[in-house]
């Protein structure tokens, strides 16, 4: 598990923007620091990668480079992980990517909740390297319900999951329904509450609706 907020870095600071009720009512700059965010996520994520050694012809000769054997299928839960997405695509410009439609269907009591998946799109994912990226990592629900849904058409090398703010309980939640091998947690922080109705507290709000407005109920 690697928790990036834990360290000090700028990360923190895009961490910050991006919890602050303030900052939160520009859009733009919500989206844009969790792209911000994708990015570094990929930085640190590249180097467990596999590299070989490639040679370059410059101008004035060559060179030998240490450069990645592989690229990463990177995976995202609609429609909320997309900014996140987006800043790990930037790094990776070369990967397969795929979307998954998952969301909480409420109960008449609106506390209980079930996941719905209802769109896939992936491309062959055997022997790849997954990247799961989902800005909150609440119950951890979504997260196991789109992993199932994923290894029923492929099998992954091994799973990253990238989550700006996740709870003890969904991670334990997550660990307990996974192979320890398979899976790599990317987190920037790790918070210690949810209520009644399944919200990181204290979280940042519905990462969606901060991205692209409100949904309708």
């Amino acid at each position: 598990m690697h928790v990036l907020g834990n360290s000090n870095s700028i990360f923190n600071q895009f961490i910050a923007e991006i919890r602050d009720e303030e900052i939160q009512k520009d859009s733009m700059r919500f989206r844009r620091n969790l792209e911000r965010c994708g990015e570094i996520f990929a930085y640190e994520l590249s180097k467990t990668f596999p590299y070989e050694k490639k040679k370059i012809v410059t101008p004035l000769g060559e060179v030998e480079i240490d450069l990645p054997k592989v690229q990463p299928v990177i995976a995202t839960i609609l429609r909320a992980g997309l900014p996140l997405h987006q800043g790990i695509l930037n790094f990776f410009d070369k990967a397969e990517n795929a979307f998954i439609s998952a969301y909480r269907k409420h109960d008449k009591n609106e506390v209980s909740f079930t996941i719905k998946m209802e769109y896939l799109s992936s491309p062959d994912i055997d022997g790849k390297i997954l990247i799961i990226s989902d800005p909150m990592l609440a119950t951890g629900s979504s997260m196991i319900t789109v992993i199932n849904a994923l290894k029923a058409i492929g099998k992954p090398l091994h799973i990253h999951i990238v989550s700006l703010i996740a709870s003890k309980e969904g991670v334990a939640f997550v660990k307990k329904n996974c192979n320890k091998n398979e899976i790599t947690f990317w987190l920037g922080n790790i918070d210690d509450e949810l209520t009644a109705t399944s919200y990181i507290v204290p979280g940042l709000g519905d990462a969606g609706d901060l991205a692209y407005g409100k949904k309708r109920d």
